[in-house]
C-alpha cells in the first residue's frame, strides 16, 4: 500500500507540472517508477500513464484545441515517429538527448531575443512536427521540443497545453504500436496503472484550475524558465 501511495503521489505531481507546462511529468515520474518497479515495468507503465495524462489535459481543453495547427503539426510528426522508433535499439541515445538539448535551446533564445516567432501555417508546423517526431522516436521522448514549437505560436495558456497534448497522445500511441513487441506489463501491475491514471487526472485538473488565474504573459514566462533548465539539463547530462 505505501508503494502504491509514493507512485500515486508522484503521479499526481507529475501531472500537475506537465499540465502546467506542457511537459516535464515523464522527468520527474521514471525516476521513481524505475526506483519502484525496476526499468523493465516502468517504460510500459509510464507510457500508460502519460497516454492518461494527455489525455486528460485535451478533455479539461477540448474546446480550446487548434486542430488545424495540431494536424499539420501531426502530419509529420506521426510517421517520423515511425521511423525513429524503428531505430531506436540502434542509436546511442545519450547524444541524442543532448542534441534535442541544444535544439530546445536554439528554439528558445530564437523566441525570446530574436522575437522569432513560429507562424500557425504548413511550413512551420511540418518542420516542428518532423523534427519533434524524428527524436521522439530516436530517443523515447521529445516532449519539451514540441512544448518550445506550441509555445512558439503564441497561444494562450490553455489552448496551448491542450493544442501540445493532442499530438503528445499521437506520437505516444505510435511508439507504443512500434514499441509493443518490447512493452510487458503483466497483469498485476495493470491495477497500479489505474491508480497512477486517476492520479495523472487529478493533478491535471489541479494545474488547470491554476493556469487559469495567470496571465498570459506571466504563464509563457514561466514555460520559457523551464524550458531553458530542461534544455541545459539534456544538454549537458544526455
Amino acid at each position: 500500500m505505501a508503494e502504491i501511495l509514493i507512485l500515486f503521489a508522484g503521479a499526481f505531481i507529475a501531472a500537475a507540472v506537465s499540465g502546467a507546462a506542457g511537459f516535464g511529468g515523464a522527468l520527474l515520474l521514471l525516476p521513481l517508477m524505475v526506483h519502484r518497479v525496476g526499468a523493465e515495468l516502468a517504460v510500459p507503465l509510464l507510457t500508460i500513464t502519460q497516454i492518461v495524462g494527455n489525455a486528460s489535459r485535451i478533455a479539461f481543453g477540448w474546446k480550446q484545441i487548434q486542430w488545424r495547427m495540431s494536424g499539420y503539426f501531426l502530419l509529420t510528426a506521426l510517421p517520423a515517429a515511425a521511423v525513429g522508433a524503428l531505430s531506436f535499439v540502434n542509436i546511442p541515445r545519450g547524444w541524442l538527448v543532448r542534441l534535442i538539448g541544444i535544439l530546445l535551446l536554439l528554439v528558445v533564445v530564437l523566441h525570446t531575443w530574436s522575437r522569432w516567432r513560429l507562424q500557425p501555417d504548413k511550413r512551420g508546423l511540418l518542420i516542428g512536427g518532423a523534427l519533434t517526431g524524428l527524436f521522439s522516436g530516436l530517443a523515447g521522448s521529445a516532449g519539451p521540443l514540441g512544448a518550445a514549437v506550441f509555445l512558439s505560436l503564441g497561444l494562450p495558456p490553455i489552448a496551448y497545453l491542450a493544442t501540445e497534448a493532442t499530438s503528445a497522445v499521437a506520437l505516444h500511441l505510435v511508439k507504443l504500436a512500434v514499441y509493443q513487441p518490447t512493452l510487458h506489463l503483466p497483469v498485476s501491475l495493470w491495477s497500479l496503472a489505474l491508480w497512477l491514471g486517476v492520479a495523472m487526472v487529478l493533478g491535471t485538473w489541479a494545474s488547470r484550475r491554476l493556469v487559469e488565474r495567470i496571465p498570459p504573459k506571466h504563464f509563457r514566462a514561466f514555460v520559457t524558465v523551464l524550458l531553458v533548465l530542461v534544455g541545459l539539463r539534456m544538454a549537458l547530462l544526455g
